[in-house]
């Protein structure tokens, strides 16, 4: 399927404001056009851009329920009650429990944590997880990164004298649990600043409060936990502005100079020992190896493992975990393949708008992996159903610009629960709702979505030539980091560039493209990497023209360290 290349222009009064960035930072005018495309107009915001300062972090009292929270769990500590730590299986969840366990136990002893099985309880807060903490006489739950729609099961909770503070940063509906406390930044009534903390960052927001509140050292003792938030972040997919910025700038530098034991032994595994450690490197190889836990067999482990002071117990869990992460991988890979063969072999889904597809065995740990797999191959808004004993669940993946939550809402009254954001959810239901879940959601996209939406299509920052990129320039964009939604790496485009005579078929099937071209502008060789372009090389050696859309990587090689151009798409 061939992208479309969306351009943004400038404005008239944009492109001033670009001029005058240019001078004042001394940078050049490209540079400056990628910061108005950012929304950072000013002197000020740009310094707040390119120098992340933890002291900016909001006053997390500014949440709504913040105090309850705090004076909550203040009171439990004073009477030495049971606290339990309770998250859900994802990286999100894990990270988030991880976080809060490992804070509360540098300084109390009477906590402990709770990961539900996914398979026997499903998403969220679960009715065995109450029992739970009913048997072992635990007075305060903590929930992370769950909890926000549990409206039957908190009031069951109270019942049975088990109190609930929830910290989730999912969509609530207009009734909210009947918790001590309900941190959500999504609230309707909530004046909290920043709305897109991920539920580990909600977590850390009542750290912050909790530390405020009783003289506890913010640097010392949040400040090394923030690996943890970095690894939810980048793995959850939120956007990376604002105080996800900050957060994820300082749990990098975390990552990359005093990881915890058990991340340590997580970048280990990752082949990552001695690399400079980025968001891409969490969302497609930390990241998954901690989620595989979860998918394959208990989430419980990846807790153990991130809260581990061990060196020698974290190094058998990471191995173990990398170990599913690569049974995971078979799986989804014999799952996706057999997804498509099902749409295939299906006459109306060429007309269709939307995915929908079930089998009852599929595992339920990687359907959410072939959900987007299939809206990426597709380019349709994806579900994808498993189920046991008469109940379906599944996951939902969505394409740029479509809400698939409010899809998946307009069909509330066909489902058991569900819960997520614009992008992706969580779906359960009775089988023999499965066809007119089909039925209703296929209508819902069909009557919503664009013709723009349903093709891929590339957003390009600007167009340069290879004059353009000089090692300050390339120095000035790493510092445009960490990227991630709202804040994509630049995509650039060149045109009319030639072969250099040097380029070539590489790879074990001689499908990818090593190329080193040249443009008009300038005597520079641009190295680059064009994965899976193998049919432009005919092209290429006849020295014809092509355009190139790209991002800028930094590519080390035998220790001497070069500019690439990792190519996104080539257009003849």
């Amino acid at each position: 399927m061939t992208s479309k290349w969306i351009y943004n222009p400038l404005s008239k009064e944009q492109i001033n404001i670009q001029n005058k960035l240019s001078e004042e930072l001394n940078i050049s005018p490209v540079l400056s056009s990628l910061l108005v495309q950012r929304d950072i107009l000013t002197f000020e915001d740009a310094r707040c851009f390119f120098r992340p300062d933890l002291a900016d972090l909001h006053d997390p009292f500014l949440m709504a329920d913040m105090d309850k929270a705090v004076n909550r769990l203040t009171e439990a500590i004073r009477n030495n009650e049971k606290i339990l730590v309770y998250g859900d299986y994802d990286v999100d969840g894990t990270t988030s429990v991880s976080l809060v366990y490992k804070f509360i136990r540098k300084f109390y002893n009477n906590v402990f944590f709770y990961i539900p099985d996914r398979y026997k309880e499903g998403y969220g807060i679960s009715y065995q997880g109450i029992d739970h903490a009913i048997k072992n006489k635990m007075k305060l739950v903590i929930a992370l990164d769950c909890g926000i729609k549990a409206i039957e099961k908190i009031k069951y909770a109270k019942e049975h004298e088990v109190d609930f503070i929830i910290c989730d940063h999912h969509t609530p509906d207009v009734k909210l649990p009947n918790a001590v406390a309900v941190l959500d930044p999504k609230r309707s009534d909530c004046d909290y600043p920043y709305k897109e903390l991920s539920g580990c960052g909600v977590g850390f927001k009542l750290l912050q409060a909790f530390a405020q509140m009783n003289q506890i050292d913010f640097d010392t003792e949040l400040v090394p936990l923030l690996d943890l938030v970095a690894l939810s972040i980048a793995s959850d997919i939120v956007p990376i502005t604002g105080e996800n910025r900050i957060l994820a700038y300082y749990g990098l530098r975390q990552l990359n100079k005093c990881p915890s034991v058990g991340i340590k032994s997580i970048i280990d595994v990752c082949g990552l020992t001695d690399k400079e450690i980025t968001i891409s490197d969490i969302v497609f190889k930390i990241g998954p190896r901690i989620n595989a836990s979860g998918r394959m067999k208990l989430a419980t482990e990846a807790v153990e493992l991130m809260v581990s002071n061990d060196p020698g117990f974290a190094k058998q869990k990471s191995n173990k975990i990398n170990q599913y992460n690569n049974d995971r991988k078979d799986l989804d890979k014999n799952t996706t393949d057999e997804a498509i063969r099902i749409i295939d072999t299906d006459p109306a889904s060429a007309q269709k708008k939307s995915i929908v597809v079930f089998k009852s065995d599929w595992h339920k740990g990687v359907i959410g992996i072939v959900a987007s797999r299939l809206s990426e191959e597709f380019y349709k808004p994806s579900v994808v159903l498993s189920s046991s004993k008469g109940v379906a669940s599944g996951s939902a993946r969505s394409v740029p610009g479509f809400d698939i939550y409010s899809a998946i809402d307009s069909c509330r009254d066909l489902l058991e629960n569900f819960g997520g954001h614009r992008y992706a959810a969580g779906l359960t239901l009775k089988e023999e709702n499965i066809e007119q879940f089909a039925e209703r959601f296929e209508a819902y996209v069909s009557a919503n979505i664009t013709q723009e939406q349903l093709s891929p299509q590339i957003d390009v920052d600007t167009m340069i030539t290879f004059k353009d990129i000089t090692p300050k320039f390339f120095n000035v964009l790493k510092q445009f980091g960490p990227f991630g939604p709202g804040n994509m790496k630049p995509v650039f485009v060149t045109k009319k560039v030639m072969d250099y005579g040097s380029s070539r078929l590489v790879g074990k099937e001689q499908e990818h493209l090593k190329l080193e071209l040249v443009d008009s502008s300038s005597e520079n060789v641009m190295n680059g990497i064009a994965f899976g372009m193998h049919e432009f090389n005919d092209h290429l050696k006849s020295m014809k023209p092509l355009d190139i859309c790209y991002t800028l990587e930094e590519n080390t090689y035998m220790g001497n360290t070069s500019i690439q151009l990792m190519i996104k798409d080539i257009k003849v």
